[in-house]
């Protein structure tokens, strides 16, 4: 992650939770009461995000100390300490629920990708993710895919062209599209086409484009039109896949699932920050 850019992100997220401060914990303790704390897992699950914790304290209090106990992509059980913080209890709670929120939500994604590669089962076929992200979230959700096991298709509008069944209704015409957007984006950018049918199917291949994506096609339908495509031609499958039916794509032929239930409907992983009342590591 770019680390400017969680910066950014947290200090939004900090103002928004706290912008008049933790009035709990100042009214309870004076500033220089310090603390030792401890992150648990209390769900199996991957991690992902360790890493907010040490940039977000840092933010607050260059006087936390922050120590991983796991890396990203580790699995965790109940009970587990991912890691141990030093520093004042001011802003060791201050801090506390917007960081073990976005943990908790990235490491939820992580385990779901996770979940989805062991079912599917296919090392020739790689997961990526989709564009159906939470607003304000994407860096942090596309983050945890990949500490999943899983890979990013286009991080925004600007990353490539993908020209899907609006794009082609209001070109009249697939071929018509590409042209165009070769016309204006030159060399350096790949294009990708959506397909419903072995019409639209056989129209991207003569077009010559990069990525041809298969829209919500049963698998058998896929692995006959993956014959089609020719060497070169980057393929994936989306749509209308889910956990209970990723298995039946096993084998279909394509280079990418890309799948949006791994960022929109993923359960969070649960954690708790405890104060250890002993102050022990």
């Amino acid at each position: 992650m770019n680390r400017l850019a969680v910066k950014r992100a947290l200090d939004r997220f900090f103002l928004e939770d706290g912008f008049n401060g933790d009035i709990t914990t100042t009214a309870i303790f004076p500033p220089s009461e310090k603390c030792v704390a401890h992150v648990k897992a209390k769900a199996r699950g991957i991690v992902s995000g360790l890493s907010l914790l040490e940039i977000g304290y840092s933010l607050l209090d260059d006087h936390i100390h922050v120590e991983e106990r796991v890396k990203d992509g580790q699995e965790v059980r109940p009970g587990d300490v991912i890691a141990t913080i030093q520093g004042p209890v001011h802003h060791v709670l201050f801090g506390e629920r917007v960081l073990l929120n976005l943990i908790q939500r990235m490491s939820g994604i992580a385990t779901v990708t996770r979940k989805a590669i062991d079912t599917l089962n296919d090392p020739s076929i790689r997961i990526c993710d989709t564009r159906k992200t939470t607003p304000g979230l994407k860096l942090f959700e596309k983050y945890a895919v990949r500490s999943g096991g899983g890979y990013n298709h286009r991080l925004n509008l600007s990353d490539m062209v993908l020209i899907k069944d609006n794009h082609i209704a209001q070109a009249k015409g697939i071929r018509q599209a590409v042209t165009q957007a070769r016309s204006v984006i030159g060399h350096s950018l790949k294009i990708e086409v959506e397909v419903e049918n072995r019409e639209q199917l056989e129209e991207a291949v003569d077009a010559g484009v990069d990525i041809i994506m298969f829209d919500n096609m049963p698998p058998h339908i896929i692995k006959e039109y993956v014959a089609l495509v020719p060497d070169g031609i980057v393929t994936e499958a989306s749509g209308g896949i889910s956990l209970q039916t990723i298995a039946s794509y096993r084998g279909c032929g394509v280079d990418y699932l890309s799948l949006g239930f791994i960022t929109h409907s993923a359960p969070i992983l649960d954690f708790t920050l405890l104060i250890d009342e002993e102050g022990e590591q």
